[in-house]
């Protein structure tokens, strides 16, 4: 096989934010914006790639065998990273010339940096003839490259909803054990939309890395593996601030499974006010929310919206806002739902 390309895609969260890392649970599911990688041999020992739509056409090249660090937090820092750790995991990869192109926003809560993760493993591993990887695997190395090549210390969520998303249906993950569950997500004429609230976000550089060092050590305090394993009554005797942060994990694990069961009972006013009280969650214990996020979460719900909430990693991003039939979408809204997840595409 000398060229293939691979598709990622970007993912929404329905709920669930801020758990994968403690070990609890989320409800994302994947969409059809995302990223594609087209991956063609070339001779020599090297890796080239070249990235349209994430940065204007700029390039790199670096020797396959060891990729730089030269502490570019960029696109070229998820390329290095994963051709380093696809070789370190014992994958044989070919040179290759890699061709990136994607349609989602970067900074915008849509997981632009898992899509492009999940996009070039799977195009460096299909071009070398590895056609069906163990997918739960492939989050974990994504997951590794975000870690340790660009510095977000995010979990999980975002690299397996795009690797394990299927249409139609939301996924629910809990992360304590990788078990997955997929969950019908149909609420008929309702509309769930995601809104930009102007602001964009980097998880590397935002307060993400603080709030999980915060998560880290509140699980310390209480002595529990996961943060997700301690009790209300344990998380009482906490700080305050480690408190707040404890009682949103607790909390939102709760809503996962009442998410569930409200999709399960097509029941539209129970999804938005579960997406209402996760927001309240975010702002008001992990104080993850801005103001041009406060802001379009009350224009989504002046525009009639029955419940919204920031997606994402917060401080910053997008919206996501759940919409009854009649009421038209806000000015810039983009109507989600759940698409098919990563997969390769033959030339």
């Amino acid at each position: 096989m000398t060229r293939i390309s691979a598709f990622g895609p970007g993912r929404v969260n329905l709920i669930g934010e801020h758990t994968d890392y403690n070990g609890g649970l989320s409800l994302p599911f994947s969409i059809e914006d995302g990223v594609m990688v087209t991956a063609t041999a070339i001779a020599g020992d090297r890796i080239e790639a070249i990235a349209y739509d994430i940065d204007d056409g700029a390039q790199d090249a670096f020797p396959m065998a060891h990729p730089p660090r030269d502490g570019d937090d960029g696109w070229r820092a998820f390329v290095r990273g994963v051709v380093a750790e696809l070789t370190a995991a014992g994958h044989t990869l070919v040179p290759a010339r890699l061709e990136i192109a994607g349609t989602l926003a970067q900074g915008s809560g849509l997981s632009s940096s898992a899509a492009l993760e999940v996009a070039l493993a799977l195009a460096l591993l299909g071009l070398a003839g590895e056609t069906e990887p163990d997918r739960l695997a492939l989050a974990r190395l994504c997951s590794k490259v975000e870690n340790d090549w660009v510095g977000a210390q995010t979990g999980l969520l975002d690299q397996t909803a795009s690797l394990l998303g299927s249409d139609g249906n939301a996924l629910r993950i809990d992360f304590a054990t990788m078990a997955t569950t997929s969950v019908r997500l149909d609420l008929g004429e309702w509309r769930l939309a995601t809104v930009d609230s102007g602001e964009t976000h980097s998880l590397a550089a935002s307060g993400y890395n603080q709030r999980r060092s915060e998560c880290d050590e509140a699980a310390w305090r209480l002595d529990v593996h996961r943060l997700s394993d301690a009790t209300a009554e344990q998380v009482a005797t906490l700080p305050d601030l480690l408190r707040r942060r404890a009682e949103h994990v607790l909390s939102e694990n709760a809503r996962v499974d009442e998410m569930v069961a409200a999709l399960r009972a097509r029941d539209p006013e129970e999804v938005g006010r579960l997406l209402d009280a996760s927001h309240a969650s975010l702002r008001d214990c992990y104080d993850a929310s801005t103001k041009a996020v406060e802001r379009t979460v009350r224009r989504c719900l002046d525009a009639g919206a029955v419940g919204a909430r920031m997606v994402g990693g917060g401080f910053g991003g997008h919206v996501l806002a759940l919409f009854p039939p009649e009421m038209r979408l806000p000015k810039g809204a983009y109507e989600v739902a759940p698409s098919p997840g990563a997969s390769l595409v033959e030339e």
